[in-house]
């Protein structure tokens, strides 16, 4: 390519990016959806690095490099990150509904349109699936293979469960302290590993657990949390009852379940999945100013406002297109970081390789099915233009 087309590429990325700014409402707190994309961007990446589809004997099995190299847990401390779309998810719903209220919106109009931009998107890939998976053991695939596949693909979708019972509950939880979620998540916890009791009350903490950030996201929205003391209070707190909790009282220190395991710190989420989240969630705060100055510059917004508006799309096919990638490069063989187990360092530097592989095919997926989550005929809820109708409403909305 000559030097003049790639000026034109830059010059062309450079007015768009300046656009994306422009057209932003001026009100709008653009370090919430920074957060927001992080989130997103550190689940996604974090999958890709520590799942592996393993090729064995003509069927796939997950596999993690976690089983084999326990010292990288520290990956999990900087991928796990749903605690921090928890934060911003609560902070964003309480808005929106104050917003409604403030504007006469009825809650089940209110609550209609939030659920629908969740329901888009998940239903395009129950669709895909029903189809794939149906043809897949129509051809005579593996039965086991099979389902390997289809839990991977649909594993996304409890969250997206919690997510839309917590947003039903959002009138509810606005004023809830965080405390309260917390000492359930404390009380469970003991009853299960302190006294020996039995694992099913566990699964309280997957409303529980999550119900910590999200009423942080809440108290964010009243105010409470706008002095960096409250970020290094969260942040301090929970990184030393993680520690400790890891440490002296037998918890896992990987963030993500290894497959092995007798205890995942995320199926159910633990107590110190939680107080890790709590100083995610300190640190998230205490970045708010970095990222409001780092949104400034329009290419830096403009890339964050693409990944709000397909969040959703993001999230819930980054999995497909790692199996899609694993699925395409069979053809070639058992190909090193895509096939053969997690066993080792070159296992590790081979994976990364295959990032930029796995992108393209999101990439592919998202041009496909971005339509789902946007709606026919729909702007972008991040980047969008004044209406003079908004102007009255603009600055209880502008985190929405």
């Amino acid at each position: 390519m000559t030097d003049l087309g790639v000026r034109g590429i830059r010059d062309g990325l450079r007015r768009g990016a300046q656009q994306a700014g422009a057209a932003t409402p001026p009100g709008r707190d653009r370090a919430v959806d920074a957060l927001r994309a992080a989130a997103v961007l550190g689940v996604v990446l974090g999958h890709w690095l520590v799942t592996a589809l393993v090729a064995d004997s003509g069927t796939l099995r997950t596999a993690s490099p976690l089983q084999h190299m326990p010292w990288l847990a520290p990956i999990s401390w900087l991928f796990q990150t749903l605690a921090v779309f928890f934060l911003v998810g609560g902070h964003v719903a309480t808005r929106s509904h104050a917003s409604a209220r403030a504007r006469g919106v009825p809650y089940h109009s209110w609550l209609t349109g939030r659920l629908t931009r969740l329901g888009r998107p998940v239903l395009a890939v129950l669709g895909l699936w029903t189809v794939a998976a149906s043809a897949l053991l129509l051809s005579g695939a593996e039965s086991g293979t099979v389902r390997t596949l289809v839990k991977l693909a649909l594993s996304p979708l409890w969250f997206l469960v919690v997510f839309a019972v917590l947003t039903a509950a959002t009138p509810l939880l606005a004023r809830l302290n965080p405390l309260w979620p917390l000492a359930v998540v404390l009380h469970v916890d003991l009853l299960r590993f302190g006294l020996g009791g039995p694992a099913w009350p566990g699964w309280v903490n997957v409303v529980a657990g999550w119900l910590v950030p999200y009423t942080l996201g809440a108290a964010w929205t009243r105010g409470e949390l706008e002095r960096p003391r409250a970020g290094w209070i969260l942040l301090g707190a929970g990184a030393a009852a993680t520690v400790g909790l890891v440490a002296w009282a037998g918890y896992p220190a990987s963030m993500v379940g290894v497959p092995g395991e007798g205890v995942s710190n995320l199926d159910p989420p633990t107590l110190a999945a939680v107080t890790f989240g709590l100083a995610q969630c300190g640190l998230a705060l205490l970045l708010r100013e970095p990222l409001r100055r780092a949104m400034r510059r329009p290419v830096t917004w403009a890339a964050v406002a693409l990944v709000n508006a397909s969040a959703m799309t993001v999230f819930l096919w980054h999995q497909t297109a790692l199996m899609a990638t694993t699925a395409t490069g069979l053809l070639a063989g058992r190909l090193p970081g895509l096939h053969t187990p997690p066993d080792g360092l070159g296992w590790v530097g081979a994976r990364l390789l295959w990032l930029p592989v796995f992108t393209v095919a999101l990439a592919v997926c998202w041009g496909a099915f971005r339509s789902f989550e946007r709606g026919r005929g729909r702007r972008s809820r991040v980047v969008r233009a004044h209406h003079p109708s908004d102007r009255g409403t603009a600055a209880k909305a502008r985190h929405v």
